[in-house]
């Protein structure tokens, strides 16, 4: 698995896009990662900018970032509504993929180090790189902010980890970088319909996991009480791991609460969304609209998606495009700004879109095209290619019919046993869209095999080797647009069965269309089983392939009596 890490800066600089675009510039330079996002404030007076690559290649840009953002960023002359310690604010590094958070953590420590050591920045390291347990919270890290910093860098107790032990002039023009490594987290506001940043604080500290520190008699102005060892007292909020607090932003008129979801899976956004919504009613306020702040994980929205059909008693087998479009609705994405998920969905920012193009050419296709360049002098895309797409065609048709019956009237009660048949056609199809360019990436591979040189017997044997791969695959291939194909009669007999009588002979087109999938794909097995060398691997795929064609041929004439029984 490639070892990807993600690194999200914040730098104290939001409205001098020339400052902002030299930062960025810089990081690209560094050569190695992507950036992914940049996302200036101009009321937080503040830019968080996402980029991705290697370990290696992160590592070097971030610390570029860094560099560049002291040359530019006097902190002195810094005033914006976010909290802030430093020209780079906060600094964290993020598993992606192939690499643990604590391999980060070690890391995030390094360039701490480093920084301080060539930069002469002092650095806090937080989050899973802390050195101490409490600096794990980045709140503690960054107390008092960048005007406590000519106190806290000379105070044995609240000193950097990497840090000059007194204020120079490094430390007084950048501020102190808080460097750490964590988990994703999600950067989102809450928009409400009130300009007071009192009222705001007062739904972000109910819900907020840390709470509010518990009065005596007025819980607004009464004395804080504290335990035995002189310790405020907290009110716990209700969102675990969820950090809030209320703002105003000049720039939009409005107040907010404003969050980070350090943990996606105790408290997923649609939960935090509607939980703000609850305690702003509390208040005689109103959610209006939520902005995400830099970029947010594909789940995140597709979960969110899912909720919201949910409880409208509607069928979530629908495309992951469909899906987004309710979560982005349903929470008011769209309420400051467009929100467009190609933009903001880290997943699909990360996808290199011409490779995934060459991955996918096929299913990219129209219809139209997809026929024309079957029909065309070239090999391939040909019959297992053929034989895949009508297997997706045929468990499309059983999930049409799954999500027409959600929706029938009079069977409202109904809805979440056809939106479960939905969601398991849904896969199905996604599998066998897959396969039908898989299928003809399996042939280009023999015909490329084919080409390589046979003039020496070295030659020779490594083509005969890579020949007899190529084939093994081309064969496993059709194999399984058999095995995924069968997966579908089953969707496609309950709904015969169960389905919205309407729709019946769509059930059993979407019969026909598998089995036409199992028995192309069929014919691929044994052709490509032939140019095995490997005898008894060829008999034992054409004997798997014989048996999946007979359960076909019983599944299909199940449905279709079922079928034509109710046409009658």
């Amino acid at each position: 698995m490639e070892r990807i890490i993600e690194c999200v800066p914040n730098f104290s600089e939001g409205r001098n896009m020339e400052i902002i675009n030299s930062i960025v510039g810089t990081i690209e330079a560094s050569g190695g990662v992507k950036v992914l996002d940049v996302d200036p404030g101009e009321a937080t007076n503040r830019t968080v900018v996402t980029f991705v690559g290697s370990p290696e290649a992160v590592v070097e840009a971030a610390f570029q970032g860094v560099k560049r953002a002291s040359e530019l960023i006097d902190m002195r002359h810094h005033h914006g509504a976010h909290p802030r310690s430093g020209a780079t604010d906060v600094l964290p590094l993020i598993p992606i993929s192939g690499i643990t958070l604590q391999e980060c953590a070690e890391l995030a420590r390094k360039l701490a180090e480093r920084i301080f050591c060539e930069l002469g920045i002092a650095c806090y390291c937080y989050e899973a790189a802390a050195y101490e347990p409490r600096r794990k919270n980045l709140a503690v890290c960054r107390s008092g902010e960048y005007e406590a910093l000519p106190e806290k860098v000379c105070d044995p107790q609240r000193k950097p980890d990497f840090g000059p032990g007194e204020y120079t002039d490094a430390v007084a023009r950048s501020g102190a970088t808080n460097v750490g490594a964590r988990d994703f987290l999600i950067a989102v506001n809450f928009n409400l319909n009130t300009t007071s940043t009192r009222r705001a604080n007062a739904v972000a500290f109910d819900v907020r996991e840390k709470g509010r520190p518990k009065r005596e008699g007025n819980p607004i102005t009464g004395k804080i009480v504290k335990d035995e060892a002189g310790n405020t007292v907290m009110i716990p909020g209700t969102l675990k791991g969820c950090k809030a607090i209320g703002w105003y932003i000049d720039e939009y008129g409005i107040a907010q609460v404003s969050m980070n979801i350090t943990d996606i899976n105790a408290t997923p956004l649609h939960v935090a969304f509607d939980e703000v919504c609850r305690a702003a009613q509390a208040r005689g306020l109103r959610v209006t609209g939520t902005e995400i702040v830099g970029l947010v994980p594909k789940r995140a929205l597709i979960g969110a998606g899912r909720y919201f059909l949910g409880k409208q008693g509607r069928s979530t087998g629908i495309s992951d495009e469909e899906i987004m479009k309710i979560a982005v609705k349903s929470m008011g994405l769209d309420d400051l700004k467009p929100f467009n998920p190609k933009e903001k969905v880290i997943e699909y920012l990360i996808e290199d879109e011409a490779e995934t193009a060459a991955r996918e050419r096929l299913v990219r296709m129209t219809c139209r095209d997809f026929a024309y360049e079957t029909a065309s002098e070239s090999p391939a895309p040909g019959g297992g290619s053929i034989s895949a797409y009508m297997g997706a065609l045929g468990a499309a048709l059983g999930t049409m019919v799954a999500n027409l019956s959600s929706h029938k009237p009079g069977w409202d009660d109904r809805w979440k046993e056809f939106s479960d048949w939905a969601d398991r056609g849904q896969d199905v199809m996604r599998s066998l869209l897959a396969l039908v360019d898989e299928d003809t990436a399996a042939f280009n591979r023999i015909m490329a095999a084919l080409g390589m040189p046979k003039g020496s017997d070295e030659e020779k044997k490594a083509r005969a080797d890579a020949l007899e791969a190529a084939t093994l695959y081309a064969t496993e291939v059709p194999l399984k647009t058999m095995r995924e194909s069968v997966r579908s009669y089953e969707l496609l007999k309950a709904m015969a069965s169960e389905g919205n009588p309407n729709s019946v002979s769509d059930a059993g087109v979407g019969a026909l269309a598998a089995t036409a999938a199992v028995r192309g794909a069929h014919l691929n097995v044994r052709i490509n089983a032939a140019g095995l060398s490997d005898r008894e691997a060829a008999e034992r795929l054409c004997a798997q392939a014989q048996e999946i064609e007979a359960e076909a041929a019983a599944a299909e004439a199940e449905i279709m009596q079922i079928v034509n029984s109710k046409i009658r």
